[in-house]
């Protein structure tokens, strides 16, 4: 499954050749993940380690809120934005168009444009991709807001929840999907990968329920979003490549950055 213990950035180097993204096979065989594979002469393998499922609208009316009454909605995926608008389509709610759109990315943000006119002076996200970011620009635009926070059942950003809170925000979670862990035990099982590359802090709790015992060897691994950070460090695992950041907005950016150093260093 892993790479036992590699240490020189050198061994690293001749190693690096086969790369599991958590994510599904891009639809597009114009995807920059297979142009960074036939670059770097790696093998790339697309295994999702979570699924999504909806809440339905007849489940969701459990939950008693009336998604009109609310004039700030908070994006931390594009699976959430995705979810809310099937929510409110399936409830025939027509959202107003004054609401505005907290996001955790500018590519969550431009996402909105599938299902809105996207204008800049509703649709605000955060500098870097941290929630730290985001939370300035909230700060900047609340006044008077009532916050839809859009989330999974299962798994709720803690540090957005207390900041709401902390900082006296109306708001309420609004559960309008559930994650699931996905089986890929014989996946993990089969195969030696170099690289994983995780981008949700679900993907690495599903690394877990299908690998207890999960040993990081020397296998390099990444992170796309800071909450997806935070759970592979908590995890007691090191983490090797980070995005975005500034001069690497995507994953794929990340991974073009750190397979030229190893290159470097050979």
């Amino acid at each position: 499954m892993t790479k036992a213990g590699v240490n020189k950035a050198g061994e690293l180097a001749k190693s690096m050749k086969k790369i599991l993204i958590t994510q599904p096979r891009p639809e597009s065989e114009k995807s920059p993940y297979f142009e960074l594979s036939r670059k770097y002469s790696v093998e790339l393998d697309f295994h999702p380690f979570i699924r999504l499922e909806g809440i339905p609208a007849r489940d969701f009316r459990k939950q008693k809120i009336e998604i009109q009454n609310y004039t700030g909605v908070i994006f931390t995926s594009r699976n959430a934005i995705d979810h809310f608008f099937r929510t409110c389509e399936e409830m025939k709610v027509n959202v107003s168009q004054d609401t505005k759109y907290f996001c955790i990315t500018e590519a969550v943000a431009l996402y909105l444009q599938k299902f809105i006119l996207y204008r800049k002076r509703k649709v605000f996200y955060g500098a870097d991709g941290t929630n730290k970011s985001m939370f300035d620009v909230i700060n900047k635009h609340k006044g008077n807001e009532k916050f839809l926070y859009v989330c999974s059942e299962n798994q709720q950003d803690n540090e957005i929840v207390n900041w709401l809170k902390n900082n006296n925000c109306e708001f309420v979670l609004a559960f309008m999907y559930r994650t699931q862990s996905t089986d890929v035990k014989e996946i993990l099982m089969k195969t030696e990968y170099d690289l994983i590359c995780f981008f949700t802090p679900s993907g690495v709790k599903s690394l877990f329920e299908n690998m207890p015992r999960f040993k990081q060897n020397g296998t390099v691994l990444g992170a796309f979003g800071s909450n997806t950070s935070r759970a592979i460090e908590e995890a007691g695992l090191k983490l090797d490549i980070k995005a975005p950041q500034p001069q690497v907005p995507s994953m794929v950016a990340a991974l073009d950055q750190f397979l030229c150093s190893l290159l470097k260093k050979k």
